[in-house]
């Protein structure tokens, strides 16, 4: 029953949009506040370097009597968290790992452990090490990820919906090159590469009028910046985890967002004298049940995750409730509403002139 009332449905969601925009421009503020003044954009080991160390005890102990003992000349940056149960489990971070083998940290952990605390026996149940080259290689791959990922989303978009396929890859081929060179000849981080990178691609699909692609682009950097944002609310690491969960919701997102754009492509077809906004309303409506069911069972599986996966997967889970929920948005306001904005009704009634296909069933064809 609720399923054929949500098909029913003709909310106003582009009536909505400023609301949306409103919304989506506190979130985003509210993260870089977060990041700029808070508790900042904090990376894991597996990006910054260094040592983690997983410590069970006996007995509860105090974050300060913890983070007390551990005061070990060459490991730097220690901070404590807990993990797991009440206060008897903790992860151990140290900024870097200046000299000595794994056993030796491990010796040399352990004993400060039972010198400070004598009558609570404590074991290291894991640990560990990445060293800075590691992790700078890979901080580059993981943003390399994003943004390639990205970058073939719009050129998919682009020959689906807009049947610009050559002009696409072009547009990709030409950007890769570009990358490539600049990255040769300029001594850049990968970060301020793929910051230019996703500029200039945006730049790129609006001056060649791609907007399906713009749209879908734009909402999918909306939804991982802002997921980010939250994480750094949260004070939660930015691991490999968590970018396979920021590549995970862009994959879950870009499928709601090609479900609403499949539907108003049908409709544009049937050239029924309707504004776009109505068009784009009416669109977003009949597709509601499939993106709110498929979105509910995600966020069941995620929260199954969260409280039960234990916390290795912690902070995968929190990413992917926090992105689907923000993806979720996203494609019923952002993505749709944002075609409205780039261009006019006859462009994209001209753009899907440009196929012409017979249906399964018509003249003969199976």
């Amino acid at each position: 029953m609720p399923l054929v009332l949500l098909k029913q449905t003709s909310i106003d969601f582009i009536g909505k949009r400023r609301l949306a925009y409103a919304a989506s421009v506190c979130m985003l503020l509210v993260g870089l506040f977060s990041c700029l003044f808070g508790n900042g954009f904090r990376l894991g080991i597996d990006f910054a370097g260094g040592v983690i160390v997983q410590v069970r005890f006996d007995r509860g102990v105090s974050d300060e009597a913890l983070k007390k003992s551990l005061d070990i000349p060459g490991l730097p940056g220690t901070s404590t968290q807990r993990f797991g149960e009440a206060d008897r489990v903790y992860l151990l971070r140290f900024a870097k790992q200046e000299d000595g083998s794994s056993s030796d940290l491990r010796s040399l952990v352990l004993e400060r452990l039972a010198s400070a605390f004598p009558d609570n026996p404590s074991r290291i149940e894991r640990m560990e090490v990445v060293g800075p080259k590691v992790g700078s290689d890979l901080t580059n791959k993981a943003l390399s990820a994003l943004y390639y990922a990205i970058l073939l989303i719009a050129v998919y978009i682009s020959g689906r919906f807009e049947h610009r396929w050559l002009t696409a890859a072009l547009m990709a081929a030409i950007l890769w090159g570009c990358m490539y060179a600049v990255s040769s000849l300029v001594s850049l981080s990968m970060g301020w590469l793929v910051l230019m990178a996703l500029l200039i691609t945006i730049a790129t699909c609006y001056f060649l009028r791609l907007h399906f692609a713009l749209g879908a682009i734009l909402a999918l950097i909306h939804d991982v910046v802002i997921t980010t944002g939250f994480l750094s609310l949260a004070n939660m690491d930015i691991d490999l985890n968590v970018i396979a969960a920021l590549l995970t919701i862009i994959g879950y997102s870009l499928n709601d967002t090609i479900i609403i754009y499949d539907r108003l492509r049908e409709h544009l077809r049937k050239k029924k004298e309707e504004s776009l906004a109505r068009i784009i309303n009416k669109s977003v409506n009949q597709t509601l049940s499939r993106t709110l069911v498929t979105s509910a069972t995600t966020i069941a599986a995620a929260l199954a995750l969260f409280f039960l996966g234990g916390g290795v997967i912690h902070s995968f889970a929190l990413t992917m409730l926090i992105g689907v929920c923000i993806g979720t948005f996203s494609s019923i306001f952002i993505s749709s509403s944002l075609l409205l904005f780039l261009g006019s009704e006859e462009e994209y009634e001209k753009s899907q002139e440009e196929e012409h296909y017979e249906k399964p069933g018509e003249h003969g064809v199976v």
